[in-house]
């Protein structure tokens, strides 16, 4: 079918498919007859054109994006659609840690103002952090203690309104954009007159609010700033003129104070100078504000738990909302498995009634009990009925690769020890990219072909696969101790031993060192080296079971525990040889690459240099010099083995 010179094709949108479609259109006329040299007046406004219809194009393409969520760019279109779906972006986070303040007074109680100030360094940087509320204590035994004291890195900022209806412009702003909105507390003075003063809480459902209700409603507007604002007088109550709003909160430096374990108390707390300080929990918590690819996520996702938690999916993601430093969540539920409090290990017995959640954080450290109860206690609100959530640590379980490759050394120019380099960083890459969360599979053939690809001189490599988990035991006590795995031993027939292995460790009245081993009949024994060589100490010190993959170690009194990658532990290393390759976690276990311990090593292949040999001579002669390669060949014999 023929082309309609005098119509324009107007879904070509390219710049130059417009110029030409526009000069296609003058073809057709007789008025213009210079359009198509570039040089020309007309090829100067056809340009024009050509590039106004693409600036409106490429808008109008913007525009739509710009509709919907999935393909909005601009964060105040991410943060107006998640709005619609009822979600509420997350701040920054403050980190958080929690102490122990002494103050060695006689007085009846002491009162710690929100706001009062302790002191930290990190690599040579000062940060504080801040109380967010009034805490009272009582005197005990001559001293004014507070437990549990949650102090949170920032400044401590009030910002006070004046209530004007007049003023249709008027909002009630967190000015700062680091505002850590969990740190928020809002409250209503009648005036500058009547200081009677009133508390709002966040609205969490409306369902529940009457026109008397002091609540408030929080969103994100431009400059990733928060704005509070309040209801109408039908669902819940309304400001009134010269109503004074109080907004106070931290505004944080996000993640910088992670870490901090070490406090300095203010000169004086309500009057007291002697202050002492403990530290229960070093600080974590502190988080840069909801990214739009997250919004994007967890917006629709939110909105399909419709306030409360049901499925797992449903618990992954309200978890991922009041913990913001969660970098991945396992949930699964009582009709999956259960958890032991005695032994801390998850199994497949069933415990219904409940439900456990176990969080990987950004930092890789587990939450502290307080951090748990915490978290129990907030998810609480959207559980239903009967359903206990439980919160659990995760548990790594650690490979350990031992890589030798083979190489063409005639395929390449890169030394050994760059290769080597190259092929440890494809190991880390995948081990970032590919492992440490919840539900990564190790897969041997992807590691091995990712080794092999990593250069094209690279021609096999043999990985071993060794699994490794740290037991850190109670030096108080005699206690028994469980490893799962959760993946089969190699045990290829009774009597087959020396698959498990372990760092050193100190008996309580005993001298030696200590190590433990397997006999190769699901047996685990104890023994040390004299004069370098083994002496079983106890020959059934557990259990090995090689189909399931767990080690039970009986009561034992450990006293201490030797160095571990020649540094001070507190854990003994346990390492055993898996029946597969391909390592599967289940439940809360996440599987992470030891790269300290895992070894790379090169060596040129002999079988891709031994077929042909090349001889290079250069030699000189009046100046000129001239290189001579020679070319032999060599024919071998394979060679014939025995298994």
């Amino acid at each position: 079918m023929a082309t309609n010179p005098s119509r324009l094709r107007v879904t070509e949108l390219d710049f130059d498919d417009i110029k030409d479609n526009l000069k296609t259109f003058l073809r057709a006329q007789n008025t213009f007859k210079d359009y198509d040299f570039e040089g020309s007046g007309m090829n100067i406004l056809l340009d024009t054109l050509a590039y106004n219809t693409h600036y409106l194009a490429y808008n109008a393409n913007m525009v739509a994006n710009e509709m919907f969520l999935d393909s909005a760019s601009l964060r105040s279109s991410t943060v107006s659609h998640a709005k619609m779906l009822g979600y509420e972006i997350r701040s920054p986070r403050a980190p958080k840690a929690t102490i122990g303040v002494t103050l060695d007074t006689t007085s009846a109680s002491k009162t710690m103002s929100a706001g009062t100030t302790f002191t930290t360094r990190i690599d040579g940087i000062d940060y504080q952090f801040v109380t967010i509320a009034d805490t009272t204590a009582s005197n005990i035994g001559q001293h004014v203690v507070f437990d549990e004291l949650e102090i949170y890195e920032g400044t401590y900022v009030t910002t006070k309104y004046t209530v004007n209806s007049s003023d249709i412009d008027q909002r009630f702003l967190l000015i700062d954009p680091r505002a850590d909105t969990t740190t928020l507390t809002v409250s209503v003075q009648t005036s500058s007159t009547n200081t009677n003063t009133d508390t709002y809480t966040k609205a969490t459902d409306i369902t529940q609010l009457s026109t008397e209700s002091n609540v408030y409603y929080l969103q994100e507007v431009e400059n990733g700033r928060f704005e509070v604002y309040f209801g109408d007088g039908v669902v819940s109550k309304a400001l009134s003129d010269n109503n004074i709003v109080i907004l106070r909160y931290v505004v944080t430096n996000k993640t910088a104070a992670n870490g901090a374990s070490s406090f300095t108390a203010p000169s004086t707390i309500d009057g007291v100078s002697d202050i002492s300080i403990i530290v229960n929990t070093i600080a974590t918590g502190g988080a840069e504000a909801e990214s739009i690819s997250s919004i994007k996520l967890n917006a629709p996702l939110d909105y399909a738990t419709q306030g409360r938690a049901v499925t797992a999916n449903d618990y992954k993601t309200i978890v991922g909302n009041l913990f913001a430093e969660a970098k991945a969540v396992s949930v699964f539920g009582g009709e999956d498995g259960s958890f032991d409090t005695t032994t801390g290990l998850t199994s497949s017995t069933p415990e219904y009634g409940k439900v456990f959640i176990s969080v990987r954080t950004n930092s890789g450290q587990n939450l502290t009990t307080n951090q748990k109860t915490q978290l129990e206690k907030d998810l609480s609100t959207y559980k239903v009925a009967s359903i206990t959530p439980v919160v659990i640590d995760p548990v790594a379980i650690y490979l350990i690769l031992n890589t030798t490759f083979q190489y063409d050394s005639n395929a390449t120019t890169k030394s050994e020890e760059t290769l080597e380099t190259n092929v440890s960083t494809t190991i880390s890459n995948y081990n970032n990219s590919d492992l440490k969360n919840f539900n990564s599979v190790f897969r041997y053939s992807k590691v091995t072909g990712l080794i092999d690809d990593t250069d094209n001189s690279i021609l096999s490599n043999i990985t071993t696969v060794t699994l490794a988990q740290y037991l850190t035991p109670d030096t108080t006590v005699a206690k028994g101790y469980t490893l799962d795995f959760s993946n089969a031993f190699f045990h290829p027939h009774d009597g087959h031993s020396n698959i498990l292995s372990s760092t050193g460790f100190s008996i309580s009245g005993e001298v030696e060192e200590y190590f433990f081993e397997e006999d190769g009949n699901g047996v685990l024994r104890i023994y040390f080296l004299s004069a370098g060589k083994r002496t079983i100490y106890n020959g059934t010190a557990g259990t090995v079971d090689y189909e399931n993959g767990i080690v039970t170690i009986d009561p034992l009194f450990i006293s201490a525990v030797s160095n571990v990658d020649e540094a001070s532990s507190t854990r003994i290393r346990v390492t055993v040889i898996p029946d597969s390759n391909d390592v599967v976690p289940v439940r809360n276990q996440v599987l992470e690459i030891d790269e300290v311990n895992s070894t790379v090593s090169g060596r040129v292949d002999s079988a891709a240099t031994s077929g042909t040999g090349y001889t290079t001579t250069t030699t000189t002669s009046g100046g000129v010099t001239t290189t001579t390669t020679t070319v032999s060949t060599t024919s071998s014999t394979p060679s014939t083995s025995a298994y």
